[in-house]
């Protein structure tokens, strides 16, 4: 066994290109042993959800087809990690392991641990940055403080911007001379027992090869109309990467060197939006209790409501509010939904049924195909009025006036709610205006 065999340790970093801890261990020379190592229970209160792990399988698919094309198939192993990857360095004689950097808190806890203790062992381990334009340290205020306001946030990430470069593809991946035991994919059980993901397979077509095509569809048919469009729900106006992003099966670095090269001020909208997924692993990273806790802690004195019959209306879409049920249908179905109605349909849950924020993250956190840590948190803390450049906490979207300005002619609405306007349509859970005035009372006297 050749003592220049590398491991290269995969996890949300779920593609060839443009991927730093492959190009690494490519370029050291020797074997490469790729893997995959199933380990739910390290990731703390936040194990992949139902949705995720539907992803997950598929894109593991895909990965490990374009990894065997390469010359090194993909290893699966399932956790616990360290003596999974300890097992693993026995039986290759493997000198050294790469991996692409994560910024969860838990996960930056496990890999703390294991990089002391494969280093312990005599193993160089390095990790790079793969899924970031800034590592969440590097930009800060002039005080030296991590920014609590997307703006200035953004200008800093702007003033720093050096040229990106991607890593190369690799061609040819050196495999181990020894063939290498793996689990089966289907030994992590990832998929869903029912059917009820079944319509996420018409949606989404996962993978590097699906990344690539749908970014390359958004940059030559849709950029241009991105500032208007992004907020009409019943048009494709977005770009819908959000869950390739996550997944890693491309880097927010490909997007911007593509996006810049067709400059416009749609694509400045866009890159935009890159940013605050930056602002995002920034709060996340400084600020690791947010998951949890609201940033600003007065509102921890909320008078939240115990409404189990109200959130499970909203989580099944049977609120009788058009604009949210169709929202909460659309997730259901496609494990998405349009970023304008996420906003509306989380705050109605908030603040007209004053069910806490945490209560709606967890959901959105199991069905959402793009379920992102540091996206999730940002969103619901941002609606909530207790987070980091938070929405004013009297900003109470209108779920009525939404509608009418964002689906004028209900094409929304229309498409995922076929019973509106029949006797089969439930009527309203709450009346709008008056959960405002109560809402708004809660929150002036949380201020007392």
């Amino acid at each position: 066994m050749s003592s220049d065999t590398s491991i290269v340790w995969f996890r949300l970093d779920l593609r060839l290109s443009d991927n730093r801890a492959l190009a690494a261990a490519v370029k050291r020379g020797g074997a490469v042993v790729p893997v995959f190592i199933w380990s739910p229970d390290e990731e703390g209160d936040w194990p992949p959800g139902a949705a995720s792990r539907w992803w997950l399988h598929q894109s593991l698919e895909r990965l490990a087809a374009s990894l065997r094309a390469c010359g090194s198939p993909l290893v699966i192993r399932k956790g616990p990690t360290l003596a999974a990857l300890q097992s693993l360095v026995r039986e290759t004689g493997a000198t050294a392991l790469f991996w692409n950097r994560r910024y969860e808190p838990a996960i930056i806890a496990r890999d703390t641990m294991v990089k002391q203790a494969l280093a312990a062992d005599g193993v160089r381990v390095e990790s790079f940055n793969s899924a970031l334009l800034h590592e969440p340290w590097e930009i800060e205020n002039a005080s030296g403080n991590p920014f609590r306001v997307f703006t200035p946030f953004s200008r800093a990430c702007m003033a720093t911007k050096s040229a990106f470069t991607l890593a190369p593809r690799p061609g040819k991946i050196p495999a181990h001379p020894e063939p290498v035991e793996s689990l089966p994919l289907a030994a992590l059980e990832l998929e869903p027992d029912k059917g009820w993901a079944a319509g996420f397979s018409r949606e989404w077509r996962v993978g590097e090869a699906g990344a690539a095509a749908e970014l390359e569809r958004f940059l030559s048919k849709r950029v241009m109309d991105y500032p208007a469009a992004r907020d009409m729900p019943g048009v494709l106006g977005t770009s819908r990467l959000s869950p390739y992003l996550h997944f890693g099966e491309l880097s927010p670095r490909q997007i911007w060197l593509e996006t810049e090269g067709r400059q416009s001020a749609s694509t400045d909208a866009y890159l935009r939006q890159l940013l605050w997924r930056e602002f995002a692993h920034h709060l996340l990273f400084h600020f690791p209790l947010t998951p949890l806790e609201p940033l600003r802690p007065e509102f921890a004195k909320f008078p939240w409501l115990d409404d189990p019959a109200g959130l499970r209306a909203w989580q099944r879409g049977r609120t009788g509010i058009p604009m949210v049920d169709a929202g909460m249908r659309e997730l259901w179905a496609t494990g998405w939904m349009h970023n304008r109605v996420r906003m509306v349909a989380a705050s109605f849950l908030i603040k007209d049924l004053l069910v806490p924020w945490q209560a709606g993250a967890r959901w959105f956190w199991d069905t959402l195909v793009d379920a992102d840590l540091a996206n999730n948190t940002l969103g619901w803390q941002w609606v909530a009025g207790c987070g980091a450049d938070a929405a004013p906490y009297f900003r109470i979207f209108n779920p009525d006036t939404q509608a009418a300005r964002f689906d004028p002619r209900s094409d929304y609405r229309k498409r995922w709610l076929p019973e509106l306007g029949t006797a089969a349509y439930p009527a309203p859970i709450v009346d709008h205006a008056a959960a405002r005035t109560r809402a708004l009372a809660a929150l002036e006297g949380m201020k007392a």
